[in-house]
């Protein structure tokens, strides 16, 4: 159980901020910019989730703001050892798999893609596409970080499948509001 009587420290005054192992890394590092656009990733999807109201997809989203916090634990785990334990979280296979089973079931329900769709339609869609943005954003500063230092492999799977959940729910809304906003090529010329 988390406990914060205080929320500030001053640890992080230097410019620094600590791992979960106690090391200190700066807080531009490649590591900590990861961390950072999941945190903003999963404020996105709050602010989806009160643009769609209650409902299974509100639910499910609020469901994935936990998986991400764990994401943001693993992501601050330094190590090669990417097996969950009592006193570590990590990214499992089973996060990722159920990301896919959403996004088939959400998928079969609707029509296939013609065309590239305009992040827009109703008001929770595009703030469910706000929110998938920031994800690929994320993924790709996890990535960078890969680079640097060992990141969970299930880490960088779940952000690359939550975005395209993100996607498919965003289409999933807009199907009830008239359906899918359609990019039209070349239409401003």
């Amino acid at each position: 159980m988390v406990k914060l009587n205080k929320i500030y420290t001053r640890t992080g005054d230097d410019g620094t901020t600590g791992l979960v192992d106690g090391s200190r890394v700066a807080k531009t590092d490649a590591r900590m910019a990861a961390i950072g656009d999941v945190d903003e990733a999963n404020s996105a999807i709050g602010v989806a989730i009160v643009a769609l109201g209650a409902g299974d997809l509100a639910t499910a989203l609020t469901r994935i703001q936990n998986d991400l916090f764990d994401l943001g634990a693993d992501l601050a785990t330094p190590g090669e050892d990417f097996t969950p334990g009592e006193m570590t979280l990590r990214i499992v296979a089973a996060q990722v798999s159920r990301l896919e089973n959403e996004i088939d079931a959400m998928n079969a329900q609707m029509p296939s893609l013609t065309s590239f769709i305009l992040p827009g339609g109703t008001a929770g869609a595009a703030a469910v596409h706000l929110a998938r943005a920031i994800v690929r954003r994320a993924e790709r500063a996890g990535v960078a970080a890969a680079a640097e230092v060992s990141i969970n492999p299930l880490a960088l799977a779940f952000l690359n499948r939550l975005s395209d959940y993100l996607f498919v729910a965003a289409r999933y809304v807009n199907q009830n509001a008239g359906g899918d906003v359609l990019w039209v090529p070349g239409a401003s010329r």
